[in-house]
């Protein structure tokens, strides 16, 4: 049964649609069966995959919302192992028409129980909020991924977001488990990045990944273009990052675990 990993920040500009975009495309490229929720009404994933809502008519909003299987959300990408439910602006009705449904936080995981069979992996992409589409992938997640940027607020509210954790983990889902800490557009050359690095190491323990994601123009570039940046400029820094940080996650599957757990990362 595939692993449900959500990419979650309620903090913008992280770099968390970019590593569910490269991070997906770099596990689909070593022959993992990958599947790419975007659960952002933005849209972002999908448009960074290629495959914008306007392409097809089932998206994620149909999903959740009932009465489409999300087997019909299915889309394929450039890469042959990678696959993608895709969103669109609709999704943001989600939050205020389920508002008052019994099982609402739930809808995602029923949604993808018939799907997982199928998947090694499956990215869900969540929107810079913490409201119900964020509780409904950390309610339907094994684990949690996220990204914080290497400036100097980087540590500024991820305390909500374990906050949340720990809620979701004692009302919803309370095996979830903090895959592990990225450090995104890392710069080695400037001391803020290494200094807010070290701090973030200090705070996080062994929740934080090794590999970490530079800053990188051809990274931001790759998905006006539609393409992971495998498939825009594979010798890029941000292409082998991504391919490590892929390898990273891959060594711990193989060891039964991830990072570590919601209460170890929030301290509890």
């Amino acid at each position: 049964m595939g692993r449900v990993i959500a990419i979650a920040n309620q903090k913008g500009g992280v770099g968390k649609t970019t590593t569910a975009i490269n991070l997906a495309a770099s596990l689909a490229a070593a022959e993992r069966r990958v599947l790419a929720v975007d659960a952002d009404p933005q849209a972002n994933l999908s448009s960074g995959l290629g495959r914008k809502a306007a392409d097809e008519r089932v998206t994620l909003y149909e999903v959740l919302m009932g009465g489409t299987p999300a087997q019909e959300g299915l889309v394929t990408t450039d890469l042959a192992h990678l696959s993608l439910i895709r969103s669109d602006r609709n999704l943001i009705g989600v939050e205020v028409e389920l508002v008052s449904t019994p099982g609402r936080e739930y809808r995602l995981k029923e949604a993808l129980g018939s799907l997982r069979d199928q998947y090694d992996y499956v990215f869900v992409d969540c929107p810079p909020s913490l409201g119900l589409l964020t509780v409904n992938a950390l309610t339907a997640a094994d684990a949690v991924l996220i990204p914080l940027q290497c400036e100097y607020f980087a540590l500024e509210g991820i305390s909500e977001l374990m906050e949340t954790l720990k809620r979701i983990r004692r009302a919803f889902n309370p095996a979830i488990e903090v895959e592990g800490v990225l450090l995104t557009m890392v710069d080695d050359r400037t001391n803020l990045s290494q200094q807010v690095a070290g701090e973030i190491r200090e705070h996080f323990k062994d929740n934080v990944f090794r590999t970490t994601i530079p800053r990188s123009i051809r990274l931001a570039e790759a998905p006006s273009f539609g393409k992971p940046i495998l498939l825009y400029d594979i010798r890029s820094r941000g292409a082998e990052a991504y391919l490590e940080l892929a390898r990273e996650i891959m060594a711990h599957e193989e060891k039964g675990t991830g990072q570590g757990s919601v209460g170890a990362a929030a301290g509890s």
